[in-house]
């Protein structure tokens, strides 16, 4: 039912006349994510509130561009993928904070910004992809390190955002020199070159290059969804997953797509409608669907193929910010230990 409303979406989006340029009912996004994935739910807040939006992808340089515009910057909602780079939206003095009860009732604590700077709109968990046949059900991201898995793990390039961050929260829970040591554990164990993309990690596992490696739970839908016989099925097909845990808080590592209202926001309460929109459960419910990422707001459908192959995630209670305090000194640790080499 809900892929059927998504679909619906999609086809009254398309269908829709173009309103006019200069509607005074609008709200401009800047986004990094690529709009066809949140232009669905657009339309729908579009529908409901008569409310037009304005959509701006900005592949690259989002932070540099919205101050180059300064106070008159078009910009009234900032949207990106990483806590890091939504928060070097708030570092860079590009947003403004926002109080709403509604916001804060569906995005957990940890989820969002103490001062409503900024908000998680979806989570992507960092997972375990394993090959089909194994016996593993459980697993520790300390364990990537242990001898026993030597030759037998792949990942992407350490430098990477989605491992700087999970990275940063080891230096979180477990201070540097522990984290040095867990690092160059886990190069020891590598089948191959950190490098390549999540996807490579169930296409080398299919290969009989690796065993098991990281990657993000949202591939695992891409791929498991995919028509048959194409290459990503057939990756997918070839493994399972498991929702790894830190041994402090046994919780799973996440990362966010997220959102802030601009600092010169022209249409500041539409944009926080928009905001509001978003975290809304019919909204999550597209978002679970149509991205297969894990919504923010509790109690929300996941897709049947990540309810299916993952779950539902504990999500490591260790607050974003924190993490991403340690985002550098993750970046030079995984230089000084030679990682990506």
């Amino acid at each position: 039912m809900i892929r059927h409303l998504y679909a619906t979406a999609v086809a009254g989006l398309l269908g829709m006349a173009a309103l006019p340029a200069l509607a005074a009912n609008e709200v401009t996004l800047y986004t990094t994510r690529e709009p066809g994935l949140i232009q669905p739910l657009l339309s729908v807040f579009t529908t409901q509130t008569q409310i037009k939006v304005n959509t701006v992808f900005v592949k690259d340089g989002l932070l540099e561009r919205v101050k180059a515009e300064g106070g008159r910057s078009p910009a009234d909602v900032l949207m990106t993928v990483d806590i890091g780079n939504l928060l070097d939206l708030v570092k860079g003095g590009v947003t403004q904070p926002v109080k709403s009860g509604v916001l804060d009732s569906a995005i957990p604590a940890n989820l969002r910004g103490a001062d409503g700077q900024w908000f998680a709109l979806s989570m992507r968990a960092r997972v375990l992809y394993a090959d089909k046949g194994s016996k593993l059900t459980s697993f520790r991201y300390e364990d990537l390190a242990n001898p026993r898995y030597k030759g037998k793990v792949c990942i992407r390039a350490g430098q990477h955002p989605y491992n700087t961050a999970l990275i940063a929260a080891m230096i979180a829970h477990d201070g540097e020199a522990k984290t040095r040591q867990w690092l160059q554990g886990v190069k020891a164990n590598l089948a191959r070159k950190a490098t390549g993309g999540d996807r490579d990690v169930a296409r080398d596992i299919l290969g009989g290059i690796c065993d098991i490696g990281l990657a993000n739970s949202y591939y695992v839908g891409h791929m498991k969804s995919a028509k048959e016989g194409t290459d990503a099925r057939k990756w997918g097909d070839a493994i399972k997953v498991i929702r790894p845990t830190f041994a402090k808080t046994n919780g799973t590592h996440v990362n966010i797509s997220g959102a802030a209202v601009a600092r010169n926001a022209p249409n500041r309460d539409n944009a926080v409608k928009l905001l509001e929109f978003l975290v809304s459960e019919p909204a999550q419910n597209l978002y679970a669907q149509g991205n297969y990422e894990h919504p923010v707001r509790r109690g929300v459908m996941l897709d049947p193929v990540v309810a299916q192959n993952i779950g539902e995630v504990k999500v490591d209670p260790l607050p974003l910010t924190e993490i991403a305090k340690h985002r550098k000194q993750a970046s030079v640790l995984v230089d000084e230990v030679g990682f990506d080499r």
